[in-house]
């Protein structure tokens, strides 16, 4: 089944660019060195198969401070409002206890620098994924209104090398992370994939596990590993597609067909936005709106098959 890289979040046109900036860092020695750059060459694979996907792969001794610094600001001056920018960090981090770095040859970038890499950024779409150890030292200084933060590690003081990346990676690529089977993978369905191999490799494994992963999506507050529509934790990163399978991109593929499918994620966000609303509205009122966005999500759906 091939994959498709989205290039839309919530309801913003199909039209818009999706800016992708992946980095994979120093690995240290061969075995890390050719892991990192591996998972970096297949995140380039399955992005470039997207038509509006803008890539910015650094790897080896290009994946330098300078070279990313210059990337970003590239972005800044390309991206619009309306479109999308994923920065996607592979390799060892560190933490001195004050700072978070991300280790890359020559000087390394720290988490302040990323922040202010991405500041000029007016993409109002963004997704910030730190793949490293003692990545979670960096969430509260990236996280930000409409910016979904993931780290590999909860904390600075979990330093040993991770496996989230390779389970990230793979989530893009399994159809099983699609866990409402709507045919999309979102950033919030990679990270739960991700998060729940990476435990299984643990237990597989018999170690005590070393990592644990975080998500933070509202901008404010702290890292979780399993958000709760209740408290609106989850759903910026539920709203943030990443990969379409199936049916949905074989209609992305039919121009005929692309708006009805635009049409059908908004009415989805919609039903989502709604159903975690409901406790302030009026029963009523509520299924009212309810039975309208599922009517006309059914009426959509019929044409997307014909």
């Amino acid at each position: 089944m091939r994959l498709f890289i989205l290039g839309t979040v919530f309801a913003w046109s199909l039209t818009a660019a999706t800016y992708v900036v992946t980095v994979a860092g120093l690995g240290g020695e061969p075995d890390y060195e050719q892991r990192f750059n591996g998972l970096a060459a297949e995140l380039d694979r399955l992005f470039s198969q997207s038509a509006d996907a803008r890539l910015r792969t650094l790897r080896g001794p290009e994946a330098t401070k300078q070279r990313l610094g210059a990337a970003l600001a590239e972005v800044a001056a390309e991206a619009r409002p309306q479109d999308a920018v994923v920065l996607l960090v592979i390799g060892h981090g560190s933490f001195d206890g004050e700072q978070y770095k991300v280790n890359l040859p020559g000087p390394d970038v720290s988490a302040e620098e990323l922040a202010q890499m991405l500041e000029p950024i007016r993409a109002e779409r963004q997704l910030a994924a730190l793949m490293t150890s003692a990545s979670g030292a960096a969430l509260p200084v990236l996280q930000r209104p409409g910016r979904v933060v993931i780290t590999a590690t909860r904390s600075g003081t979990e330093k040993n090398a991770v496996v989230f990346s390779r389970y990230w990676v793979a989530a893009l690529q399994d159809p099983a992370a699609d866990t409402d089977k709507n045919e999309v993978i979102t950033a919030l369905e990679a990270f739960q994939y991700a998060d729940r191999k990476t435990a299984d490799f643990y237990k597989a494994q018999k170690r005590l596990a070393t990592e644990h992963a975080l998500i933070e999506d509202t901008g404010a507050g702290e890292g979780v590993r399993q958000p709760a529509a209740a408290n609106g934790r989850g759903l910026l990163a539920g709203a943030f597609p990443l990969v379409r399978i199936g049916s949905a991109h074989r209609a992305y593929q039919d121009p005929a067909k692309r708006e009805l499918l635009e049409r059908k994620e908004q009415l989805e966000q919609q039903i989502d936005r709604l159903k975690y609303e409901k406790a302030a509205m009026p029963t009523a009122e509520y299924r009212k709106q309810l039975t309208a966005l599922l009517v006309e999500l059914a009426k959509t759906q019929e044409a997307l098959e014909r």
